[in-house]
């Protein structure tokens, strides 16, 4: 089966909706997905940004949030804007990496839902901790785990990968060497995947 690559920022709004409805496009056309969590962070900031350009840029940022909530109306996601904004996702993005590649959608989808669903705070431990125990993934085996030197320079590694591949911005989706961006760009991604598995 063919593979998708799905690259996300926890602090990525559209990544919410885009995470919450990849696994249903892709199993419908037979593609698998492959969640590749990692840091927005220093890729904005080679880009010359400390901050998202939704902040930076106040009109955008504007139209970025009134989308953001007629997506998720439309596909009857909870949205409740988070304060503040973006978060700190570096703990997030390393419990991605520490879980189970199994289990690693199944978070992603609760740390979103989270965030932009319930404004719940994801830098801290008490949200993660929360879901984890949820998904009943023994918490502080796992913030052991994202804490050490391993998941560290994974997590380095994935966002040095990222930028290799052009990524710019998220959701990103790579299917060999093409590159797709943007939660409406989901579907193109997939399809292209399709045609050539």
């Amino acid at each position: 089966m063919l593979q998708i690559d799905f690259w996300y920022e926890f602090a990525s709004t559209y990544s919410y909706p885009a995470a919450m409805r990849i696994e249903d496009a892709a199993k419908a056309r037979g593609v698998g997905v492959r969640w590749r969590p990692f840091l927005l962070g220093p890729i904005f900031f080679d880009q010359g940004w400390c901050n998202s350009p939704f902040n930076i840029y106040p009109a955008k940022g504007r139209y970025m949030w009134r989308d953001l909530e007629r997506i998720c109306g439309s596909l009857g996601l909870p949205f409740a804007r988070p304060d503040p904004f973006p978060q700190n996702s570096l703990t997030a993005a390393r419990l991605a990496l520490a879980v189970d590649e199994a289990e690693r959608p199944a978070f992603t989808r609760a740390v979103y839902a989270a965030q932009f669903g319930e404004r719940r705070q994801i830098a801290g431990k008490e949200t993660l901790a929360a879901i984890l125990a949820k998904l009943q993934l023994e918490p502080d085996a796992h913030f052991a785990r994202a804490s050490s030197d391993a998941i560290k320079m994974r997590l380095k590694e994935e966002t040095d990968e990222a930028r290799r591949l052009g990524v710019f911005g998220t959701p990103a989706f790579v299917v060999g060497d093409e590159l797709f961006w943007g939660n409406d760009r989901l579907e193109a991604a997939l399809d292209w995947a399709a045609k050539r598995g």
